[in-house]
């Protein structure tokens, strides 16, 4: 006997269709899994426990690692934008024929981005190695601002005992208080800022500082 015809035949495309579904489902749990880590971050930093960030995405810890293999892969994921960002402010100021005004401009930014996401300088100074694309955006940030601060100080605008690791002392003390006046935060650091912006420019009767203490930007990488 000739073989019955099936009483439902595949359809035209199904299996593209259904491909087309576990897709979405994919590129919906990969998105939920980011916005979840970037609010985590946000609100405790960057070493929010991977478990906590699946629960808070509404997915198990098992699907968080098919689509991030590496707590640093998730890490990076989370912070390109942010640190995309930051890159074209240094590269934008660097265009800036005023030294002065470019340095004030990159640090304010950096510091504001720093009161209002608590994962952020860890994510931006913290080195991993494993993830190339995210380390050449850091790097090329890192010169940019070693490249500022020269451009100032030959201008003669910023003052003269002035060390690249100055920079990591002040956002470690902008992060400290970032992280202790929470609802104040971010007038806390404009107010932070303002300050350390008077004490970093040039005058004729300038006092010279103690010796620089050498931080390096990893000092902030709470995740290298």
């Amino acid at each position: 006997m000739p073989a019955q015809p099936s009483h439902n035949p595949p359809q035209p495309g199904s299996d593209a269709l259904r491909a087309d579904a576990l897709r979405a489902d994919a590129r919906e749990n990969r998105d939920r899994i980011l916005r979840a880590a970037r609010e985590a971050y946000a609100l405790h930093g960057i070493d929010v426990p991977i478990s906590a960030i699946a629960r808070r995405a509404g997915v198990g810890v098992a699907t968080l690692y098919r689509r991030f293999p590496t707590r640093a892969s998730l890490i990076t994921e989370a912070f390109t934008e942010q640190l995309v960002e930051c890159a074209g402010a240094l590269d934008e100021a660097l265009e800036d024929p005023d030294p002065w005004r470019a340095f004030c401009t990159v640090f304010t930014k950096v510091c504001a981005m720093q009161a209002a996401d608590r994962g952020f300088t860890h994510a931006f100074l913290a080195r991993f190695p494993d993830e190339s694309s995210y380390a050449g955006e850091r790097d090329r940030a890192e010169e940019g601002l070693a490249l500022l601060v020269r451009r100032a100080k030959e201008a003669g605008a910023l003052r003269p005992d002035f060390d690249v690791s100055d920079v990591v002392l002040a956002l470690l003390a902008n992060n400290g208080v970032a992280n202790s006046t929470q609802a104040e935060s971010a007038a806390a650091s404009r107010r932070l800022v303002g300050y350390l912006l008077e004490s970093f420019r040039a005058r004729p009767d300038i006092k010279q500082l103690p010796p620089p203490a050498r931080l390096g930007l990893d000092r902030l990488g709470g995740a290298g």
